[in-house]
């Protein structure tokens, strides 16, 4: 074991969040590229770009369930989450590198739909980064122990994959989406690969209480009711997230690009719009989970903190919906996004962890990956909304609405870790 790992210094945090980074990375280039790819150069219809989109999706549904279950249980090439945070990494680095070929697989397989291609393409990134994104999250919470040092690592995850997030969009923006696709590749494999080396995982994850009366016990139980409640305020986070994410590029196109542009300076123009605002709100985003969020949360708790700033990020969405006609009102809204954007990424895995027998860290992971990718897939009925609807402004009406609900919901849940009053003989059930 390193020294830093022991001691639990920073470097250690910001080593711990190089494969999140990964695939983080992998996420912005998807963000940031696909939708715009889909629309500019293979000119698929706004609903079109929403179905190849829900492919993801569908690859984390059992994607993160199936691989967190198994890692919780399985010990191979000196790990439990490093044999799959090595392989998904490599198949998302060769994922990210077709992002770009679909005309040229398209051929390769002799298949002339597009749309069929480009789904199956967008699957097996999206899959490839689910196969990674569970043990990558998972890992720091088996080798932190539970209260500020677990918050602080997730804080630190998303401080450094918030900082490789704003490098991504600032690529695509000023110098072009191909290469950042390019630049993606080495990023993914790199970051993927090299740290898990380095970090030595547990064997045996005993689960972990900061309760006496819990320790006496020697368990730690899975609050389930907490966990529905927690799930389904970020499923309505995730929902506004999402479809903003996919669909921004309508809004956009309608309200910010310079009116009489052609057909080619729109698609330009759009592309560059969507990078900026994006780099914008990562910047926020990875500036504030260490430096504020971390601290506020330890001042008032986790969870007031993060219903406050999903509150505010629905009012940002709002605001977008009726102020953003011009490059530098969306840029500006966009940045209070990010107060909303560096809190749904950075706690409720903090406060998720404390709920959750230790030992099946992986397996909770994949569960709650669920409350990400059930609600992508239902972004798929605003693409149909967005088809018909003469103002695009209703795509940030719909998000902010569902901005609004998340953060009363979060108030119903609960900080801290449970507290187990179960015998010794009756852990092992959990």
């Amino acid at each position: 074991m390193l020294d830093m790992q022991r001691r639990l210094s920073n470097p250690f945090y910001a080593l711990t969040s190089l494969p999140a980074t990964a695939m983080g990375f992998a996420l912005c280039i998807q963000i940031s590229a696909l939708s715009w790819l889909l629309s500019t150069k293979y000119h698929l219809d706004i609903h079109e770009i929403g179905i190849v989109w829900a492919a993801g999706p569908l690859a984390g549904i059992l994607g993160q369930v199936i691989i967190g279950f198994i890692s919780d249980k399985t010990w191979f090439w000196g790990g439990r989450r490093r044999p799959f945070i090595l392989i998904g990494g490599t198949l998302a680095a060769l994922s990210v590198f077709l992002l770009p070929r679909i005309e040229m697989v398209a051929d390769l397989l002799g298949v002339t739909n597009l749309l069929v291609i480009a789904v199956i393409v967008a699957l097996t990134l999206d899959l490839s980064i689910n196969i990674s994104f569970n043990p990558t999250r998972s890992i720091i919470a088996d080798v932190t122990p539970e209260g500020d040092a677990r918050t602080r690592g997730y804080t630190w995850m998303q401080t450094i994959s918030g900082f490789w997030g704003v490098t991504a969009y600032l690529i695509g923006a000023y110098i072009d989406n191909y290469a950042l696709i390019s630049v993606g590749v080495v990023i993914v494999l790199l970051f993927s690969v090299l740290p898990v080396f380095l970090i030595k995982e547990p064997r045996d994850l005993a689960p972990e209480t900061t309760a006496s009366a819990a320790i006496a016990a020697g368990s730690t139980s899975t609050d389930w009711p907490q966990l529905w409640k927690l799930w389904t305020a970020h499923a309505f986070s995730w929902f506004g997230v999402q479809a903003m994410f996919v669909y921004i590029i309508a809004f956009i196109q309608q309200h910010v690009v310079a009116p009489g542009a052609t057909v080619a300076e729109s698609a330009a123009q759009s592309g560059h719009l969507i990078a900026i605002s994006f780099a914008i709100m990562n910047v926020v985003g990875f500036l504030l989970p260490a430096l504020v969020l971390a601290p506020l949360g330890a001042r008032i708790g986790r969870v007031r903190t993060q219903a406050a700033c999903i509150g505010i990020m629905a009012a940002a969405y709002f605001g977008i919906a009726l102020f953003a006609r011009s490059p530098a009102s969306l840029y500006v809204l966009m940045a209070v996004v990010g107060i909303g954007w560096a809190a749904v990424v950075s706690l409720p895995f903090a406060i998720m962890s404390e709920k959750v027998d230790k030992r099946r860290m992986g397996y909770f992971m994949g569960l709650f990956n669920l409350s990400v990718v059930l609600p992508q897939l239902a972004t798929t009925v605003v693409g149909y909304v967005l088809k018909d609807a003469a103002d695009k402004s209703v795509l940030f009406l719909i998000c902010g609405g569902c901005l609004a609900v998340s953060s009363v919901l979060w108030l119903l849940v609960k900080d801290g870790a449970p507290v187990s009053t179960a015998k010794p003989a009756l852990a092992t059930a959990h």
